[in-house]
């Protein structure tokens, strides 16, 4: 399986372990080229993002309705197998899902956990958006595609992006969406749930106060379930990591990250 992985080094590397960043559903590797890897990069950090089977320009894209979570996890090990040293991995929603998955069989310096999807599962976000979007849903389970939860730029704002956003950066990103996998849906809802006692890498547990995809109580589950304490951001929707406030988050990232492996 042919991978897409976007690589950033600085120009003078700190030595510190790489950034592996894993993407959430719907989209690839580009989410975390916008902003994040330049500012890792300038804080001294070789990173990586990959894009997961199916997604950006990875091979597999056939095959992604029934694409389970597990072949996620194979795609990060896989490319963290390549790297120098084992990365840090950073999740996002699914992402996070993923990397809680690969923890619980690898190890790594450490790792952070961005707007995740808890050890619950998505039960919780999938009967909220049921709620707001009935029809939306039934479309979902007849057709085995999860591209109607975005398959346009208002719901792509509503799931991902706080008012702040301007429209035209909403349209730049919501073009760039796709489909995601359903068994890998079904997967985050019961079938492949993440076993936080098998996982003992430090981890960071971050989250966003105006997320409507997982509360601020499903973000502080999973923080006690890795037992650790959540950090909120305000004022701030589910794609932490391209808010006008990303930097913040990035931020605090780099800080705790320096904590850890200093």
């Amino acid at each position: 399986m042919k991978l897409e992985i976007i690589s950033k080094h600085p120009s003078q590397p700190s030595g510190e372990p790489p950034l592996l960043f894993v993407h959430g559903a719907w989209h690839g590797a580009w989410c975390w080229d916008v902003h994040f890897m330049d500012y890792f990069v300038r804080q001294g950090f070789t990173v990586h993002a990959v894009s997961l089977r199916g997604h950006g320009k990875s091979e597999g894209r056939e095959k992604l309705r029934w694409t389970r979570i597990a072949d996620y996890v194979e795609d990060v090990f896989t490319v963290a197998q390549s790297l120098p040293k084992p990365p840090i991995v950073i999740g996002h929603s699914m992402g996070g899902l993923v990397v809680q998955k690969y923890l619980e069989l690898h190890t790594a310096p450490a790792a952070v956990l961005l707007a995740s999807v808890p050890p619950s599962g998505v039960l919780g976000t999938t009967l909220r958006l049921t709620r707001r979007h009935p029809l939306l849903i039934a479309k979902v389970n007849l057709t085995f595609s999860l591209y109607p939860v975005v398959a346009s730029p208002s719901l792509t704002r509503e799931a991902f992006f706080s008012d702040s956003l301007s429209d035209a950066q909403v349209q730049r990103y919501w073009e760039r969406m796709q489909d995601e996998s359903y068994l890998g849906f079904l997967d985050m809802l019961a079938f492949n749930l993440p076993r936080p006692k098998k996982v003992k890498t430090p981890i960071l547990v971050l989250g966003a106060s105006n997320d409507t995809v997982f509360s601020p109580a499903e973000v502080e589950a999973t923080a006690r379930a890795y037992n650790t304490t959540a950090e909120m951001f305000n004022d701030m929707a589910h794609d932490m990591m391209l808010e006008p406030k990303w930097e913040s988050v990035a931020e605090r990232i780099s800080v705790w990250l320096k904590g850890q492996i200093g």
